[in-house]
């Protein structure tokens, strides 16, 4: 057992999967930093805000992730190269069209989604409440941004 009270290995495995979310998230985060910046057209206004919106939550997110692996006892990834190592999200390089923008969003979400319910899974299986906490409030947000992001393309 660690000093939380959950076991030690499997504790390790879920600071593992969790870097690997914080490095998504990063992926995301800059995604969304420069679909800010690059928007075009008569959405500009609607999808300036909407995007700068996401990357400051992204951001708490981030830290709050960061700050998990940290309790369990781990260190969190802090490099660009373990970022880009350990992501599974579309680069989003240079795009200004909004619909281009808004559907890399939701590929993006979709991409967490997935991650975090790995995550909420194992946590599951050795009682890792805080994580499993942490994971089903990513997976509430995450799909209502999605329902959102959806309902914007029609």
């Amino acid at each position: 057992m660690n000093h939380l009270g959950l076991p030690a290995k499997e504790t390790k495995e879920t600071i593992e999967l969790l870097n690997g979310l914080l490095a998504n998230f990063q992926v995301y985060y800059q995604n969304l930093r420069g679909l800010h910046w690059n928007i075009r057209g008569k959405r500009f206004f609607d999808l300036h805000a909407k995007f700068e919106e996401l990357y400051n939550q992204a951001q708490l997110r981030i830290d709050e992730i960061a700050e998990r692996v940290l309790t369990l006892g781990g260190t969190p990834l802090h490099s660009f190269d373990d970022y880009i190592k350990n992501n599974k999200l579309k680069v989003g390089k240079n795009i200004n069209n909004d619909e281009e923008a808004v559907e890399l969003v939701i590929k993006s979400l979709s991409g967490l989604l997935k991650i975090e319910r790995e995550i909420l899974e194992k946590s599951d299986e050795i009682s890792d409440e805080g994580t499993n906490s942490m994971m089903s409030d990513l997976i509430t947000e995450q799909e209502k941004d999605i329902w959102m992001m959806q309902a914007f393309l029609g």
